[in-house]
């Protein structure tokens, strides 16, 4: 389709890939699973780090006494309880707080101020634990181990990178160490798995539930848009916006799922990809959706953006990212309330829905939390692009 981010067109590689061989144009296969073998690397170079650690591994496993099967297909012998869960990144801390949250040993990273009123009192200070997967990940096993947990959960992709670095993983610990598939589409299912495997499946059953009901009320609403009507979206990443997730990656599936076209599609790559100013130029995307406050205030008289038809016509949307955001980072169940707010910013007439109500009721629901009207009125605020 003319405008669609082609190809052809070619997307830059990022820095630290220009001096790696072996990368192809975009450089995207390896940006969101390379990774993998630098947490692999990182691991074996922390088992060899860790004196004893066999013993250690003993001492803080428990007895094992349930088999459960995976997203991967990996059957996984697990305690009889669940207490004590480390979560391997971000999008796996934010799915355990919400089904059994007095069993997360911590946050990856350690709660700002700002984020601390959309949390459950009890859990605002929990200590920073780091992170086994994702972007920076650097295990350490070490801190693994000195918090004892009983099972150690993943939520995001299940490919082989991951496969093979909870193998190895549980393997070298004795920790049992789940994979759950993070896609949307398979969100209900890993929603029950992770509550039938922490002990809560009734909380599983009613947030799956939930999940249920929102797609089905989206594709009530939206499902008769013809493609061609539909608004074509650029996700901005970044405080320069030149950064964004390719058609079909799990960090920018909510344009899809939410009624949109991902301008930026390239057929087989996925990803997160730098992006060009002529690429911008030449998709023209009529929608752009952000949550870094610093574009968002700047795009408005930026040379290279107010040419662009989402900018001209004011149709540049800034996502709230408290406690988590609502578009992505993480990309886990949090991105079930930006559902509901793109849809109503895609769609006004098809969605009009109550913004106001559905916040406290998600909040309340999925974060333990019942927001005052102050918090209500900031994160309202902030989705009408005004951050705090």
């Amino acid at each position: 389709m003319p405008g669609e981010v082609q190809v052809a067109m070619g997307f830059r590689r990022r820095r630290a890939d220009l001096a790696r061989p072996g990368l192809g144009v975009l450089g995207s296969a390896s940006s969101w699973h390379g990774f993998g073998y630098r947490v692999a690397t990182a691991v074996d170079r922390g088992v060899r780090n860790v004196a004893g650690l066999l013993l250690l591994a003993a001492l803080a496993s428990p007895l094992q006494a349930r088999p459960v099967t995976d997203s991967a297909g990996r059957v996984v012998e697990l305690p009889e309880q669940v207490n004590r869960v480390f979560a391997a990144g971000p999008p796996a801390s934010v799915l355990v707080y919400a089904l059994k949250p007095e069993a997360l040993l911590g946050w990856p990273r350690a709660l700002r101020e700002i984020e601390k009123p959309y949390v459950a009192e009890p859990y605002r200070e929990l200590p920073e634990t780091g992170r086994l997967t994702g972007r920076g990940g650097e295990a350490n096993l070490e801190r693994v181990l000195a918090l004892a947990p009983d099972l150690i959960i993943d939520f995001g992709s299940v490919r082989d990178t991951y496969v093979d670095l909870a193998d190895r993983v549980q393997a070298q610990t004795g920790i049992p160490y789940l994979l759950v598939d993070g896609r949307f589409e398979n969100t209900a299912a890993s929603v029950r798995l992770l509550g039938e495997a922490l002990g809560v499946p009734a909380r599983g059953e009613a947030l799956a539930a939930d999940v249920e009901a929102t797609f089905a009320a989206l594709d009530a609403a939206l499902g008769a848009v013809p493609e061609g009507e539909r608004p074509r979206v650029y996700l901005a990443r970044g405080p320069d916006g030149l950064e964004t997730g390719l058609k079909g990656s799990i960090n920018s599936e909510i344009i899809e799922r939410a009624g949109g076209r991902n301008v930026a599609d390239v057929p087989g790559r996925y990803g997160i990809v730098p992006t060009s100013p002529e690429q911008i130029i030449v998709a023209d995307p009529d929608t752009i959706i952000t949550w870094d406050g610093r574009f968002y205030e700047q795009v408005w008289d930026d040379p290279l953006w107010r040419g662009i038809r989402a900018v001209r016509e004011g149709r540049v949307f800034l996502s709230p990212t408290a406690p988590f955001g609502w578009i992505d980072r993480p990309p886990s169940v949090n991105r079930l309330m930006g559902l509901k707010w793109l849809a109503g910013r895609f769609y006004p007439q098809r969605w009009p829905g109550d913004l106001r109500r559905e916040t406290a009721e998600f909040y309340a629901r999925w974060y333990h939390v019942t927001l005052g009207e102050a918090e209500l009125d900031t994160l309202l605020q902030w989705a009408n692009g005004r951050r705090p």
